[in-house]
């Protein structure tokens, strides 16, 4: 067959575009995978409807779609958290206000980014059939079961104080905080620190099965207007990729839209991430989680604004909680220039 110059030089030039281009996809998929920033997110515990909206943005690709390359890890508290972030360990944290202060109050560097709770999400829960207090001068004598490093044994006698009541009225205990759910429904304590959108929902399932009526008293409805936890980061990590902060907190504030909307389906992707994960359990949290993620007096400022007023009251009781003596400003525990 013969084949004329013409048509073998078009198609050469055919062959030869038709590699270009898909050297050219390549190149660009490629350039894609090596543009997307990693960044890793510490949840302070084991997964719990705190951070579904950040396991939600990960499954979603809400991440990927901003071009970071996210990572979830678990943590092993509030103050250790605090100090692995100030340290640059990871990019992201789930930080209580009380960890993030003491860690500024020791020359450390980190900030609140973005709320995640916008009250204090704790409380003291208690067996109905044992005790019905309905104020913390009810609770004089009683003993409170918390962790051995939790934050109670400091909050309790200032929010007592608070409250008008000796410091002391509340006898506390330290505990191994694996077992403090059991104890009280066992009878062993009087009354226990329990969190929603964490521990709550677990105290109160076990509550069920053993036929226990759990109830409990908010600090936040006496007295202790406080952050609970929300994003944090360093001031390292602000100051040299502040692109990849407001990123994240974009992804990560969608995926709590979505989980609050849909809580049943967010459960199920929890679930998925996390086969380890309690599904009842998870959506219990993620139920709290849509009360405590919206601040009624900030709606028209979007998710994860924090009030000027909320965090100078957040840091003066941590303050006068810990004998901290005014050593960190309220306006340097926090910023909400990267949620813009």
């Amino acid at each position: 067959m013969h084949i004329s110059a013409t048509k073998l030089s078009a198609s050469l030039w055919g062959i030869t575009r038709h590699f270009t281009l898909a050297a050219a996809v390549l190149l660009a998929s490629a350039s894609a995978a090596i543009a997307q920033d990693k960044v890793t997110y510490n949840m302070a515990w084991l997964p719990q409807g705190s951070s579904v909206g950040v396991i939600v943005a990960q499954e979603r690709g809400f991440f990927r779609e901003l071009g970071l390359d996210a990572s979830i890890v678990r943590g092993y508290g509030g103050n250790r958290t605090a100090n692995e972030l100030d340290q640059g360990q990871f990019e992201f944290g789930y930080v209580d206000p009380i960890s993030l202060v003491l860690n500024r109050a020791n020359g450390g560097k980190i900030r609140m980014v973005g709320a995640i709770n916008t009250r204090w999400p704790a409380g003291i829960c208690f067996n109905t059939k044992r005790h019905q207090p309905r104020s913390p001068a009810d609770m004089k004598g009683l003993v409170l079961g918390g962790g051995s490093a939790s934050p109670v044994h400091n909050v309790v006698p200032a929010w007592l104080e608070q409250n008008g009541q000796p410091k002391d009225s509340i006898r506390l205990l330290r505990m191994d905080p694996a077992v403090v759910d059991a104890a009280l429904i066992e009878g062993k304590i009087d009354l226990a620190e329990c969190w929603r959108a964490s521990n709550r929902a677990v105290t109160q399932k076990q509550a069920n099965a053993a036929g226990v009526s759990l109830g409990w008293i908010e600090y936040s409805d006496f007295g202790l207007d406080a952050y609970g936890s929300g994003f944090a980061t360093s001031e390292d990590v602000i100051k040299k990729r502040p692109d990849v902060v407001r990123k994240f907190l974009r992804a990560s504030y969608r995926g709590y839209e979505f989980a609050i909307a849909n809580p049943e389906q967010a459960a199920d992707i929890m679930l998925k991430a996390f086969p380890n994960t309690d599904r009842a359990v998870a959506l219990a949290q993620i139920k709290d989680m849509g009360d405590l993620l919206i601040d009624s007096q900030a709606k028209d400022k979007g998710l994860g604004f924090l009030r000027e007023d909320r965090m100078r009251a957040t840091v003066q009781f941590v303050d006068k909680a810990f004998g901290l003596n005014g050593k960190v400003k309220p306006q340097d525990a926090y910023t909400n220039e990267l949620l813009k």
